[in-house]
């Protein structure tokens, strides 16, 4: 064992002549423990909001959406579509369309995104398990479905039961020109097939409609303005997306489920940069404990300095000394608060200790350890601790303090 390192240890188990020394000592490793494990508890959670967040848009969005660049529609896309199914990793392709409409009930109406899906739709995000009323229902004995948001049906009062009274959807006809048609909208009536509920977002904008009702509404048969693709699994995302950006080029955005949603992704890593900032702060003030003990301790082993060094030992070995001090004081209070905050969160995640009420989307707070948190937290707590020890050993370790 590296001798400076045994002293060390020994200078932190063994007793003080001042107790005053041992509480400083122990209160800097409770301290840095606690701040370590509130560091680890509060990441994962964020990380359990980040990946609650990420599979309630599971549902909406598919693993890779292709668009193109230039124009809003493809229309022959034949071609394009052979070559995404000869990428290695793609398990199934739909068809959509997207536009904005206006749809009306009664003397109710909104404005709304209609999303006109093929079959292929439900099967690659699993759509029709969000739909908590009614049934995910398009076209059913030659009559055309909608499946409505949450929120739109509230606001335009659906009862999927009511099948006397269609809600109407109206699109501007394509291409018109003030003043040449009597009726310049075009439009179509569908029956209610049931009711979603995934987020805001998707709840008070979307109406999902037959990919062929969607084509005839807005007047562009045969024309869609997205694929949306499924991969094998979640590992093949990354390279399926960089193999069909190198095939298509630059002429078509192919964008995964994040950056579909880049904004609020970015914004909950943002807040967790911040949080982790913040944090880390406050672990910058508890580590001033450990100054104080490191003075305290060289001024009480003044006697075992001035030994040292008439035994041979420079002012390397003894400053060793006492940064290997600072160094257990930070590691055993880090390994502890890294042990404390794993307990807590294998608690939370194994018995929902912290519940929500029934309002909420999700029942129980979640919680998501990741490996590169612990590293970070490891790092960043051993670095803050290495350089609150470093000042009081450079000054007060000088040769001239420890010779009359």
């Amino acid at each position: 064992m590296n001798l400076s390192f045994f002293i060390a240890r020994r200078y932190l188990i063994s007793k003080k002549s001042n107790n005053a020394i041992n509480i400083i000592s122990w209160i800097s490793i409770v301290v840095i423990g606690l701040s370590t494990a509130a560091l680890v508890i509060v990441l994962s959670a964020m990380n359990g909001l980040t990946a609650t967040v990420a599979e309630l848009y599971h549902a909406p969005e598919a693993d890779i959406k292709i668009s193109p660049a230039q124009s809003k529609y493809f229309s022959d896309y034949g071609p394009i579509e052979a070559k995404i199914k000869s990428v290695e990793g793609v398990r199934l392709i739909a068809h959509s369309l997207q536009e904005n409409a206006l749809i009306k009930l009664d003397d109710r109406q909104a404005v709304i995104v209609v999303k006109g899906v093929d079959e292929n739709f439900k099967n690659i995000n699993h759509f029709d398990t969000v739909v908590t009323e009614g049934s995910y229902r398009l076209k059913y004995k030659g009559l055309n479905y909608a499946v409505y948001g949450r929120g739109v049906a509230g606001r335009l009062g659906i009862n999927i039961n009511d099948f006397l009274s269609p809600a109407t959807i109206y699109a501007p006809k394509r291409g018109r020109q003030e003043g040449m048609e009597t009726d310049p909208f075009t439009s179509v009536s569908l029956l209610p097939g049931g009711v979603f509920s995934l987020n805001d977002d998707f709840d008070f904008k979307y109406v999902l409609v037959d990919l062929g009702v969607a084509q005839n509404l807005f007047e562009c048969p045969g024309e869609i303005t997205s694929f949306e693709i499924a991969c094998n699994s979640r590992d093949d995302i990354d390279r399926v997306q960089a193999r069909l950006k190198t095939m298509l080029g630059a002429g078509y955005e192919v964008r995964n489920r994040y950056q579909i949603n880049d904004v609020l992704f970015k914004t909950l890593e943002t807040e967790k940069l911040w949080t982790f900032i913040i944090l880390a702060f406050i672990l910058v003030i508890a580590t001033f404990n450990i100054i104080g003990a490191l003075t305290m301790l060289i001024i009480e082993k003044k006697n075992d300095i001035k030994t040292f060094y008439h035994l041979g030992a420079d002012t390397t070995f003894m400053r060793r000394i006492f940064m290997n001090e600072g160094f257990l004081i930070t590691l055993v209070g880090a390994g502890s608060g890294l042990l404390l905050g794993l307990l807590v969160c294998f608690l939370q995640i194994k018995f929902h200790l912290v519940k929500f009420d029934d309002q909420y989307v999700i029942p129980y707070y979640p919680i998501e350890l990741q490996l590169k948190d612990f590293l970070w937290i490891l790092g960043v707590v051993m670095g803050i601790g290495f350089l609150a020890a470093l000042y009081p050993v450079r000054v007060f370790t000088k040769h001239d303090l420890v010779h009359d």
